[in-house]
């Protein structure tokens, strides 16, 4: 064996070694967790900080981020009880609390949790009149937010708060709720006068 051939064996083992350590250790950032899988089946969790794993054997299936996720949503129609249609917009607070449920469980957990929010505001709403869906936001919040953390649960996901940030009749109804405050408020004022 030349010294050439040595040395490239030498060469070749150092480099294997280097590649082998440098793919079995992983830092997992603060406020996230990393799925591992071995050979393709769940092997465990990593949590934040410097971790080892199997180079070759073990993958990382996913980064899940850990801390709370704030999505708002684009505005639906929906219909009340009274037939008359308004315009709600949303906004879904949300953490991950079982990265594993999180990537096995459900393909995209924030658009299941906008058709569940779309779905489920139209149940609620639709039970309710106009006047009623105006003035209890806090009711249509907190019906909202039970209903997707008990359907959320098993996916490894807790809603925190479901926050409705506008409730817009459509227009024609808008004019019409003006008109009406606008009489109200003529007719005060024929009587005040009427009685001065």
């Amino acid at each position: 064996m030349s010294v050439v051939t040595a040395i490239l064996v030498v060469l070749i083992v150092v480099l294997s070694v280097t590649y082998f350590l440098y793919r079995s250790v992983q830092i997992v950032p603060q406020a996230s967790a990393q799925v591992v899988e071995r050979f393709g089946r769940y092997r465990r969790t990593l949590e934040p900080g410097l971790r080892f794993l199997v180079p070759v054997a073990d993958t990382i299936r996913a980064t899940v981020d850990m801390r709370e996720q704030v999505v708002p949503f684009p505005p639906q129609e929906v219909i009340t009880e009274d037939n008359l249609l308004v315009y709600i917009d949303w906004v879904v607070y949300f953490q991950v609390i079982d990265p594993r449920r999180a990537t096995y469980e459900i393909q995209n957990y924030v658009q299941a949790i906008e058709y569940l929010v779309s779905t489920t505001l139209r149940n609620i709403v639709g039970g309710m009149d106009l006047e009623r869906t105006l003035t209890s936001r806090d009711e249509v919040n907190t019906d909202l937010r039970d209903a997707l953390d008990s359907a959320t649960g098993p996916w490894g996901i807790r809603v925190n708060r479901v926050e409705l940030r506008t409730i817009q009749p459509n227009r024609d109804i808008t004019e019409a709720m003006e008109k009406q405050v606008r009489a109200e408020r003529e007719r005060r004022a024929t009587v005040l006068q009427a009685e001065g």
